[in-house]
């Protein structure tokens, strides 16, 4: 005898079927479509991706076939020459004769041409520059050398714009400072006041000449003043090679003096006024110009970085130390 408590009507259970049937293929479809849907992002973002990565070769390609014929195409070259001019600096001799000789090497670069901005810096790094372009200009004969001053050309960096045939300028330029300097502090006075003796043991006379904390002798600043002197005239002997007959006999010519550039071309210090763009277009009749100054790659500026910060990190010390060992300088 069948127990009613268990009886289930035939048509309840195949409702259940259906139900659970018609909810699985709700899920499978919608999964389905959610699968298409990414599926179709995801061809979307390749396509979007591989677009990207050819319009970039593309383009690269094209700069590069563009750079390649303007390098083969007549042109100035522009070697640019901005900020302190140290060996440690972005402005250091190697790296602006790397970009000089290869503009005086490609025979499309019909003329070079120096971008200055620079309050100056080393003669020594200045003179390398200077003694260069001197040489090349002597194996490279038709190759014109113009220099160009945006904001300031002074002291070493008018020193290497003295070995350009030409030099131009802005009306507001800074330009001269024909001069030579050393700098250093002087302590004494204040140590007196606060009853600090200095201690310096060195082997040599004057191996502590240029020591802040002590009194110089006289023979000692004697000696400074006549090597600042042969700079000077080292100097002094550039310009009137590189100008010639263009400067004035102003008393104060070679005096550290600087003038706008408006000033400088009456001294005869520059021999016109406009930027690079107009001295390629308008003085060189050259409708391209081409940067060939050297690029400074991660690890140089990482290296010098390191170099500040040490440097930083020695002078804080020094400061600090009330005491130092014998050191061979």
């Amino acid at each position: 005898m069948t127990d009613p408590t268990n009886f289930t009507p035939k048509n309840q259970n195949a409702s259940d079927d259906g139900w659970a049937r018609e909810a699985l293929l709700r899920i499978v479809e919608e999964n389905l479509k959610e699968w298409r849907r990414s599926r179709r992002w995801r061809f979307a973002f390749k396509a979007l991706s591989y677009s990207f990565v050819a319009l970039m070769l593309v383009m690269t390609a094209f700069s590069g076939w563009q750079t390649f014929k303007a390098q083969h195409s007549p042109h100035a070259a522009v070697i640019k020459i901005m900020g302190e001019i140290s060996a440690e600096s972005g402005a250091n001799a190697d790296r602006i004769i790397q970009g000089i000789r290869r503009a005086f090497s490609n025979e499309s670069a019909k003329a070079v041409i120096l971008e200055i901005n620079s309050p100056g810096g080393s003669p020594v790094q200045a003179g390398m520059v200077y003694d260069e372009i001197k040489a090349l200009k002597a194996k490279y004969s038709g190759k014109t050398v113009i220099a160009v001053i945006d904001d300031m050309g002074a002291s070493a960096a008018y020193y290497i714009a003295a070995a350009a045939d030409q030099i131009y300028a802005s009306r507001a330029s800074v330009v001269g400072s024909i001069g030579v300097r050393m700098d250093s502090f002087g302590f004494t006075g204040l140590m007196e006041k606060l009853g600090i003796e200095r201690r310096l043991y060195t082997a040599g006379k004057f191996k502590g000449i240029m020591d802040m904390f002590t009194e110089p002798e006289p023979e000692a600043l004697a000696q400074i003043r006549a090597t600042l002197a042969t700079i000077h005239q080292q100097f002094i002997g550039v310009v009137k090679e590189g100008r010639g007959e263009r400067l004035t006999e102003d008393p104060n010519l070679f005096t550290g003096m600087f003038w706008s550039g408006e000033e400088s071309r009456t001294l005869g210090l520059i021999d016109g006024f406009g930027d690079v763009r107009h001295v390629a277009e308008t003085v060189l009749s050259l409708d391209a110009s081409l940067d060939y100054t050297p690029r400074e790659d991660l690890l140089t500026n990482l290296g010098k970085l390191h170099a500040a910060v040490s440097s930083l990190l020695r002078g804080v010390i020094g400061l600090i130390s009330l005491a130092e060992g014998p050191r061979l300088l």
